[in-house]
């Protein structure tokens, strides 16, 4: 029989403070799901690294127990990309919203996938700005009447599956707070792929979105899995990201294995900077020295 990695217990990854998020909000799903997908995956807290920006969902690191930052808007995945080239030993998981990744943060996500950096992108999207009361963000519907848009949103909803996908993520895959368990696998997926995963998360925000709800939700998606789709067919993957009114489709639309960025990094000769011993050697000062000479 092959070794398995064994689970760490799922009570390591509880903390002592509760999550504050409103009662029924889907940001509670993605977190349950986490803490399983790491815990089956025997990952220890000391060695998970979450990193969050702005909004609702970017309180995530607080609310699980690990290594976590709570960074500047837009900015979770350049910090995270610092953390995990700098110690690439650790898990780094990326927590936010549709607002804070698809927005501001849209530039860092397509670069991130580019270069495909090994740390996974979860993005909590709930299709509204939640922690400012209610505008639209970058994935709401045209047509979509928030505080913002009283007259109806005129704006074309992103679809940053195919975005990551034309950008080069060699894994992209789409969940649903409304099945915990089927997410928690992709999620289990995503963080064993050695390069850049972005996890789509549809985390319905119950006090500001009225439109895309649970209900709304559970009449459309449906598995890939189910439909035999084949995760390796980089056009079948676009294909799929474009499917949406009366189909959404859940899992894993892409992956594929290609070089990680931290292998090609000439920083890393001398092993991972987290590790190299601080200064510089005798010899390393005189051939300094030397070339300034």
């Amino acid at each position: 029989m092959p070794e398995t990695t064994p689970i760490t217990p799922l009570a390591e990854f509880k903390p002592k403070v509760s999550p504050d998020w409103c009662p029924g909000c889907g940001d509670y799903g993605v977190l349950n799901a986490l803490q399983k997908a790491v815990s089956n995956l025997g990952i220890k807290p000391k060695d998970l690294l979450v990193v969050s920006g702005i909004g609702c969902s970017s309180n995530l690191p607080g609310f699980i127990r690990s290594f976590g930052m709570h960074t500047l808007h837009g900015r979770a995945v350049a910090v995270a990309t610092g953390a995990k080239l700098g110690n690439p030993d650790l898990n780094v998981v990326v927590t936010g919203g549709d607002g804070d990744g698809f927005g501001i943060g849209v530039g860092h996500l397509l670069h991130a996938a580019r270069r495909n950096v090994n740390i996974t992108y979860i993005v909590l999207n709930n299709q509204i700005y939640g922690l400012t009361t209610g505008q639209t963000s970058p994935t709401s519907a045209r047509g979509h009447k928030t505080k913002s848009t009283p007259g109806g949103n005129l704006e074309f909803p992103f679809n940053p599956e195919g975005m990551a996908l034309m950008a080069g993520a060699s894994f992209v895959a789409r969940g649903f707070s409304g099945e915990g368990g089927h997410l928690a696998s992709v999620l289990e997926r995503a963080i064993q792929h050695k390069g850049f995963s972005l996890v789509v998360t549809m985390s319905p925000c119950v006090t500001y979105n009225k439109l895309n709800t649970y209900a709304w939700f559970r009449e459309r998606v449906y598995k890939l899995e189910d439909e035999h789709h084949d995760t390796h067919n980089f056009e079948a993957a676009i294909t799929k990201t474009l499917e949406w009114e009366t189909r959404i489709p859940m899992g894993v639309f892409y992956e594929t294995d290609k070089p990680v960025y931290e292998e090609s990094e000439p920083a890393y000769a001398f092993g991972p900077p987290a590790k190299q011993a601080l200064g510089l050697k005798k010899e390393d000062w005189t051939a300094l020295y030397d070339g300034f000479r």
